[in-house]
């Protein structure tokens, strides 16, 4: 999906690709007017998860002497613009004379936005006025920084990480103080990290998810071409730098909320086949369902215990509801599989798992069931479905599993995953990993893992070579609940339903629309006081909002 998505690089590669791309001050001062609209945008759709800022929103802005700085400052000045009545407390870290000249002349852009209502303050005077804030943007450092950090500034980030009366906190492209050498200095701790026209591997590092908080990709158009560089802009390769990893963007699922074709019925898209619930967890099915039904399949049929089929026909009548005969505990038995494979050979993919349970025969049952589907069908394994026993019965068909962090542990799983070699078992296999952020990594790296599964090993942590993965930075905390995972099972089943050849593009997608979602929700609604289901009135709107996402 390289279309779809754009490199993730280190620090010296998103040195060399800007400098290659940025040749003269004109283009720098365009790029960086574009990253200050895009970060105060950014700041503003977030910040509505708290209620959002205000008119007479209190800003507090700490800029260094370079780039960084620069953004910063021209995101306070749009900030300023759209909230007339808000104010900016102006912190230059190393002294307005320090300021190289795209910064200061960010800094003049700022004066004469903003008028009397910025204060330009040294670090001793915030200290004294100890004042609120609203949101605090950091552009001390960028990523070029090189430790050791001094000890004037350390001081600076330290103070305002733990201001007590400072509802947000924004790093523009990294935290300030996080560079790609552990050096133990303090670091700005962000609740979201804006990453400006490419995103740097230092953001996705396990070890640096404290200090990133939650990163958003802000497109500027680098792996595209950017107006405003001394020869017309034309569209950019992209570096060759053999980067593993990849940053989805929200235009993936924009062909979703195009036309469909006028001549076309349900039979055009896929018929998804759900299998799951049980006595004890009768719920998580049900929001797979709904979810699917949200995700433009054609044809659904669920099959669940047979007792819970009239009350969810009744709730859900656009599903085919089918009741399987049930295990002593109200689970899966054996004794559905042969109904079950019967049902299979009508769909076009197979969503497994959502509240089956996991006593041994139903394990038993589930296992048999994917070992007698067609090696063609693609084959969702999500929760109770995602156990070795299960999964190894699966081994060599075409998969996509949907692990939480504990799920993918209990596989055997590591975060570093070995590449396939030329042995390795021909099914294709995605993975999504979810978490924050949630990473979709394909069949390259996974065979090998399986494989381990399949001979009862534990998948032994070695580094990730050559393997693709795909970040996903959409959606927050409004989905550490209950049943946001089987929301995410139901929409990528649906997806994978309607294209059963791609299942890499149908994960990809499932993820990004329901972070899509998510991020609407929380934006409406709060990240508190809301239930899972709701996401589900947000999906048809986030097709259409995608425009504004990757800008």
């Amino acid at each position: 999906m390289p279309h779809l998505s754009h490199p993730i690089l280190t620090c010296a590669q998103a040195k060399a690709w800007e400098a290659k791309l940025l040749r003269d001050e004109v283009a720098e001062w365009n790029a960086m007017q574009h990253a200050g609209r895009a970060v105060a945008n950014a700041l503003l759709d977030d910040a509505r998860e708290i209620g959002g800022l205000d008119a007479g929103a209190r800003l507090l802005v700490l800029a260094g002497k370079g780039h960084n700085g620069g953004d910063a400052l021209l995101a306070a000045a749009t900030l300023l613009a759209n909230l007339p009545g808000a104010t900016a407390d102006v912190v230059c870290a190393f002294g307005v004379d320090a300021l190289r000249p795209l910064a200061r002349r960010a800094l003049d852009t700022l004066r004469a936005t903003a008028g009397a209502r910025m204060h330009e303050l040294d670090a001793p005077a915030l200290k004294r006025e100890f004042a609120s804030y609203d949101a605090c943007l950091d552009g001390v450092f960028g990523f070029q920084f090189r430790p050791p950090i001094d000890d004037a500034t350390a001081e600076l980030l330290a103070w305002v990480n733990t201001h007590p009366r400072l509802r947000l906190r924004a790093a523009v492209d990294l935290p300030s103080g996080l560079g790609e050498e552990a050096n133990g200095a303090t670091i700005f701790r962000a609740d979201f990290t804006y990453c400006t026209g490419i995103v740097k591997s230092t953001v996705i590092a396990p070890a640096n998810a404290a200090f990133v908080g939650r990163p958003r990709y802000l497109d500027l158009g680098f792996f595209a071409g950017v107006a405003g560089v001394s020869e017309p802009a034309k569209p950019a390769r992209e570096p060759t730098t053999g980067a593993a990893n990849r940053v989805l963007i929200s235009s993936l699922v924009r062909p979703l909320g195009a036309l469909r074709p006028a001549q076309s019925d349900k039979r055009t898209y896929g018929h998804l086949l759900v299998v799951g619930g049980s006595r004890h967890y009768p719920g998580a099915v049900l929001m797979t369902v709904q979810a699917a039904l949200r995700s433009g399949v054609g044809l659904l049929t669920a099959c669940v215990p047979a007792s819970l089929v009239p009350e969810y026909a009744a709730k859900f009548p656009e599903a085919m509801w089918v009741g399987f005969t049930e295990s002593a505990d109200g689970g899966l038995s054996p004794a559905a599989v042969d109904l079950i494979g019967e049902k299979a050979s009508r769909a076009t993919a197979l969503a497994i798992g959502p509240g089956l349970g996991a006593a041994p025969e139903t394990l038993e049952a589930a296992a048999a069931i994917l070992r007698n589907t067609p090696d063609s069908l693609p084959l969702l394994l999500d929760a109770d479905a995602l156990r070795a026993e299960v999964v190894h019965a699966a081994v060599g068909k075409r998969l996509v599993l949907t692990p939480h962090a504990g799920e993918w542990q209990r596989l055997g799983g590591s975060a570093g995953l070995r590449p396939a070699s030329e042995h390795s078992h021909t099914g294709e296999t995605v993975a999504v990993l979810k978490g924050s952020p949630t990473r979709i990594t394909s069949s390259a790296a996974l065979q090998p893992a399986l494989e381990d599964i399949q001979r009862g090993l534990k998948h032994r942590a070695t580094p990730e070579i050559d393997a693709i993965a795909y970040y996903s930075f959409f959606g927050g905390p409004v989905l550490a609940r209950g049943g946001s995972g089987d929301l995410l099972a139901g929409l990528i089943g649906g997806l994978l339903a309607q294209a059963p050849n791609d299942l890499l593009l149908a994960a990809a997608c499932g993820v990004v629309w329901h972070g899509l979602a998510a991020d609407l929700l929380a934006r409406d609604k709060g990240q508190v006081a809301v239930q899972t289901t709701q996401l589900l009135d947000y999906l048809q709107p986030a097709l259409h909002c995608t425009d504004h996402e990757d800008t």
